[in-house]
């Protein structure tokens, strides 16, 4: 069991964290903002747009940030900040399915975006007044997700279908594996990536969570939620290595921190028939994470 501390509240959702640059970036949904925060709590809006409504958020590896728009009319389905502040199209992706979710970008420039052509809340309204003894992604009225891959030279396509509610995605450090949360499954899923980005492969990594946004660790180790107020950390298999039990629902995790041993979980409480009513309730909150021994 570990102990966390309140590193920022006063949130409404926070989502999408990553550590850049010395700090802890995110999306604060609700809010239309992207947040940046260090290690002694000091925060900074670094965008604040309605139009665009960040979503989630990465970074290539030039520097640039990519940002998916949670409103589908703001100029790309994935845009790129330029140095100088200006938002840009990143690239063609006319021939991808819609409602892009969570991304990820490898080492070698490979842009993964997940997603489903799917009303999240309207489905949650059709699970509370239907409700059937199913499994959520076996329901008739779900709508299966994909990964899409956008190549650095601008090529788009779909490399992976049938995923059960897609969320967050890391790839290894050697750009070897590719490792998605199928929320509805209760699953983490894992891909070989080939050397041109698409994958092949796709196996079981670990199953009996509640996976959202997730983070890997040195050992090769993901930290993901489990379904209630609980992170894990977890390897491959299944094994449950370390626990932290929380007052609210976790929506992300990321390492950071000087050492790369700090877990940031973003963290509110869900009320899925108003997710922004009431008070914010969203919190970024730390531990120490511990690593596999040898």
């Amino acid at each position: 069991m570990s102990e966390t501390k309140v590193l920022l509240d006063g949130l409404n959702i926070g989502e999408s964290p990553r550590w850049h640059d010395g700090r802890l970036w995110f999306c604060n949904w609700g809010a239309h903002e992207i947040v940046a925060v260090d290690m002694d709590g000091k925060s900074e809006v670094v965008l604040r747009d309605p139009d665009i409504s960040p979503h989630s958020i990465e970074w290539l590896p030039d520097g640039r940030m990519l940002i998916v728009p949670a409103n589908p009319n703001a100029g790309g389905r994935l845009l790129r900040r330029e140095p100088d502040g200006s938002i840009v199209p990143h690239a063609d992706l006319s021939g991808l399915p819609s409602g892009f979710n969570e991304i990820v970008v490898d080492g070698r420039g490979n842009v993964y975006v997940n997603g489903a052509d799917f009303d999240f809340p309207a489905f949650l309204e059709n699970v509370r007044r239907e409700p059937m003894d199913v499994p959520l992604h076996e329901r008739p009225d779900f709508v299966p997700g994909y990964i899409a891959l956008i190549t650095p030279d601008g090529r788009a396509s779909v490399v992976a279908e049938g995923i059960a509610f897609p969320n967050g995605m890391v790839v290894s450090p050697d750009n070897g594996t590719l490792i998605i949360a199928e929320s509805f499954a209760g699953r983490l899923t894992a891909f070989d990536v080939a050397e041109d980005g698409t994958l092949s492969n796709r196996r079981t990594w670990a199953e009996g969570l509640g996976p959202d946004g997730i983070t890997m660790d040195e050992s090769g180790a993901i930290w993901t939620s489990t379904g209630g107020p609980t992170c894990v950390r977890v390897q491959e298999g299944g094994e449950i290595l370390q626990r932290v039990d929380l007052d609210r629902s976790p929506f992300a995790c990321m390492l950071g921190g000087p050492d790369g041993r700090t877990l940031f979980i973003l963290a509110a409480v869900w009320n899925p028939t108003d997710m922004f009513g009431g008070p914010p309730t969203g919190q970024v909150l730390t531990t120490r994470a511990g690593q596999v021994p040898g």
